[in-house]
């Protein structure tokens, strides 16, 4: 058995052996679960596959050089989306970069790896505090990293979130920085440490901050230093934190400031969990969206409840690191600290993502107990009780499933058992690396279950969507074949794969997926009739030629279903592309209307359009006995099992229904295509759908399939006159630009001679567009009706548009700012360590006298 060492010689190894045990649980539990890359079942539920695979797809092409679009937009999405943001967001981490060296097509395969990674990082960074914090066994000091690493945060929450996990690596590394304070050592180290985890994910950085100042606090009362040097202390932690922030600021704005302008979720009030819930978070192999997920292995959980009872333990030490886990605990459960932990805004979805920084308290309370060494029995019986205690109360809880119980019992005797080993082991090396193989054992297994667990439970209640394949590859194949970008662009398509799929499969569309998504784009899409889901933060692609025609959509993908989602009908077809003569990017109007979007999405089209090219006729609902429905409500729920609409529309003209609180099927009749609609409140909204062409006689009959209730409203048809349609777009083509040029943030458009009103670029007004013609000075962008928009006068052919980050100048500033506030504190610094007088090379007289006594 290892005997305590100096805090340096084993922290190598116990960092090495802490991620060996991490990769070795996690990969095992995906054995288990059967999941990717291990089994057929895919690990890309929710966000995972709708966000963050896409964008780290998309992070591999501009590493490429393969994307449209830079660092500051992404041409891709939302027809033109701010990147900055998003990249501060969801790619800021290092381990992101790592993307690049697989391949494209195993774009699933490389999240997976970075996410392994990052968990072994987070496993090995708490190794190495540990020891930092007080001498111990390197075994438990890699031991309990693996236990901090493999919490129960980390399985069920951020496993497929996987940019919080830079907050889990985070923690133990400010805990370090707040060491060197105390240490009183240089502060470089730490401000660049501060500035990677907040230019990894400030979101949980934060979250880390506080836990690490948290430990910090602690560890000076327990030092309990002279006040001069216990402010000295605290300022040199605030100042190292203060000037890291500022270093990463110019990215941390752009975040700020594109959340600001971001479309508004779902305001949510916090409402604490009971206390069964939190208790069966505290155990093995259990699974709940909603709550704290506590789990950090029964051999630190135990070891943490033995701490108050550790008498080895000096009595400050243990009621100190007791007092902040309880006190930690409790704020998570309170709303004003809640709120504090979360920046002051409750999270739309888990309402406990701060649950890590407990997790690493626990396990830091853990090594207190272990490193003043092994708990006597006294302890060891006093945790279990406790631990009995809360497995009692767990098990009124829902979130405890049979499962729980045959992954409880046998890690619970494992680890008491180790435990008890380790205490008889004295000098015996055999006995001891018995109990340090079985206490290793119960960690990985009982972790291995765990995530197995979580697994299969986000499968069943979370959407999920199948890593690259077949599909993917065939619709990548379409956009590329059919790519024209700038002079046109090549929509992926309204049957998505993922809410992201012009960064999975490539091309130019309207479809995007963020948490910064602009307020701007998604309120002018939802005007034009498109559909969306997450509250209005994921707009989704629009199959309708005027939107087309407007936004320049010259080559649109056509796919089957996707077979993977439960929701959709069976059946299929081959990926067909279309196409069509549109305007250019940047076109001229020369008397726009600036009447305001009204209700009729038809009408809005037509007011971008700048052409009348719709009939909106009178619509009748009907319910399945042929009487008319005055409410137009419609549903599952009551008589109106087969409801129809009729109207009238121009005979040839393209009929479309516009019903976006209407979930279901509808078919016009006669035309054989049916159109699938999803509405449900206040997640989804439906979008505008072709149904094909109105017949001769001008007598349209829709019928309609609900599987809710829903509402149709009174404009929901609108029959598209394809002609008049052909004509507004060969007039805006002829009096448009006649080239333009886009790289990254810029828009370089030449004009016809003499054109006057507004030029128009089909982009969505984000804020940080600045305009300029010819050689005029720039000024922000106008808005015709959500679109970036510059008045012209005739006089110039030239038109700049530039996109500014909101929030990056100031950004940029503070980081200057911070660096020369750095560069200074250094050269100081080292001036003054050269300047200081050196020690005694020799020995004077008297001290050899004193040393011989």
């Amino acid at each position: 058995m290892d005997r305590p060492l100096s805090p340096r010689a084993p922290r190598p190894a116990a960092a090495l052996l802490a991620a060996a045990v991490t990769i070795t649980a996690i990969c095992a539990g995906d054995v288990l679960a059967r999941s990717y890359p291990f089994g057929p079942r895919t690990r890309s539920v929710n966000d995972l596959g709708n966000q963050y695979v896409p964008f780290h797809a998309h992070l591999w092409d501009l590493l490429h050089g393969r994307a449209q679009g830079g660092l500051l937009v992404n041409w891709q999405s939302g027809y033109g989306a701010s990147f900055l943001p998003d990249l501060g967001t969801y790619l800021g981490s290092p381990f992101a970069l790592l993307v690049a060296v697989f391949p494209r097509d195993r774009i699933d395969l490389a999240v997976y790896a970075v996410t392994l990674l990052k968990t072994a990082s987070a496993a090995a960074a708490m190794a190495w505090l540990l020891l930092t914090l007080r001498p111990g066994r390197r075994w438990a000091a890699g031991l309990l990293g693996a236990s901090y690493a493999l919490c129960g945060w980390s399985l069920a929450d951020a496993s497929y979130n996987p940019m919080w996990l830079d907050g889990l690596v985070a923690l133990p590394l400010l805990c370090l920085v707040g060491e060197r304070a105390l240490a009183g050592r240089r502060s470089l180290p730490g401000v660049l440490i501060v500035a990677l985890a907040w230019t990894a994910n400030f979101y949980t950085a934060y979250m880390a901050t506080l836990g690490a100042a948290l430990v910090l606090l602690l560890r000076l009362l327990l030092a309990r230093p002279p006040r001069r040097q216990a402010l000295a202390t605290a300022g040199r932690a605030a100042l190292t934190t203060a000037l890291g922030v500022g270093l990463a600021a110019p990215l941390v704005t752009a975040v700020y400031f594109g959340t600001r302008h971001a479309y508004p979720g779902r305001v949510r009030q916090f409402a604490p969990v009971p206390a069964e819930d939190v208790a069966a978070r505290l155990l093995p192999a259990t699974y709940g969206f909603g709550s704290p997920a506590l789990y950090v292995g029964l051999t630190a959980l135990l070891l943490a409840l033995a701490l108050p009872f550790h008498r080895a333990v000096p009595v400050p030490v243990r009621t100190g690191w007791t007092a902040l886990v309880l006190a930690v605990a409790l704020s998570l459960q309170w709303g004003p600290t809640h709120l504090v932990w979360h920046a002051f805004a409750t999270p739309q979805g888990s309402a406990y993502r701060q649950a890590f920084v407990l997790c690493g308290l626990l396990v830091i309370a853990a090594w207190h107990a272990l490193a003043y060494g092994v708990p006597d029995r006294r302890a060891l019986g006093a945790a279990a009780a406790l631990l009995a205690l809360i497995a009692v109360d767990a098990g009124r809880s829902t979130l405890v499933g049979w499962y729980t119980w045959p992954v409880l019992l046998p890690a619970l005797a494992g680890a008491l058992a180790g435990l008890v080993l380790l205490a008889r082991a004295g000098q015996r090396t055999r006995l001891a690396g018995l109990a340090v193989v079985l206490l290793l054992g119960v960690q990985a297994g009982e972790s291995a279950a765990t995530s197995a667990v979580a697994t299969r439970m986000r499968l069943a209640h979370l959407d999920d969507y199948a890593p690259w394949g077949e599909r993917q590859t065939t619709q990548a194949a379409a956009v590329a074949g059919a790519d024209g970008w700038p002079r046109y662009r090549t929509d992926p398509g309204r049957e998505q794969t993922v809410g992201n799929d012009p960064l999975l499969v490539g091309g130019e569309g309207a479809q995007y997926y963020s948490s910064l998504t602009s307020d701007v784009l998604s309120r002018t899409l939802t005007a034009l009739g498109d559909g969306w889901t997450s509250r209005g933060r994921n707009v989704q692609s629009l199959d309708n030629a005027v939107t087309d025609v407007v936004f320049s959509v010259g080559a649109r993908v056509h796919s089957p279903p996707d077979p993977h989602q439960k929701h959709v009908p069976p059946g299929g077809g081959p990926v067909t592309v279309t196409r069509r003569d549109v305007p250019p990017l940047v076109t001229v109007r020369a008397a726009p209307d600036s009447t305001p979007f009204g209700p009729s999405p038809y009408r809005n089209q037509e007011l971008l359009l700048g052409s009348r090219v719709y009939t909106v006729p009178r619509v009748t609902v009907h319910d399945d006995g042929g009487r008319p429905v005055t409410s137009r409500r419609i549903g599952t729920g009551n008589a109106l099992a087969r409801p129809t609409i009729t109207a009238r529309c121009p005979a040839g003209t393209q009929v479309h229904l516009w019903a976006p609180h209407f979930s279901g099927t509808a078919r016009l009749a006669g035309a054989g295509a049916t159109a699938r609609f999803r509405f449900a409140f206040p997640r989804n909204r439906a979008a505008m759908e072709p149904l094909g062409r109105a017949p001769a006689s001008g007598r349209l009959r829709v019928e309609l399939t609900p599987d809710r209730p829903g509402r149709i409203p009174p404009g929901a048809v609108g029959c598209l006159d394809t002609a008049r349609l052909d004509t507004a777009a060969a007039r805006l083509k002829a009096t448009g630009a006649t080239r333009v040029t886009v790289s990254d943030g810029t828009v370089r458009a030449r004009l016809p001679a003499g054109s006057k009103g507004i030029a128009v670029v089909a982009a969505p007004r984000i804020a940080g567009w600045r305009c300029a013609t010819g050689d005029g000075p720039e000024r922000p962008a106008g808005d015709f009706h959500g679109l970036v928009a510059v008045p012209l006068d005739g006089t110039t052919t030239t038109l700049t548009c530039t996109f500014h980050p909101p929030g990056l100048r100031l950004g940029t500033t503070v980081g200057a700012a911070s660096l020369l506030a750095l560069v200074l504190l250094t050269a100081v610094g080292t001036v003054r360590r050269r300047r200081a007088p050196a020690p005694p090379t020799t020995t004077s007289p008297r001290e050899r006298v004193t040393t011989a006594l």
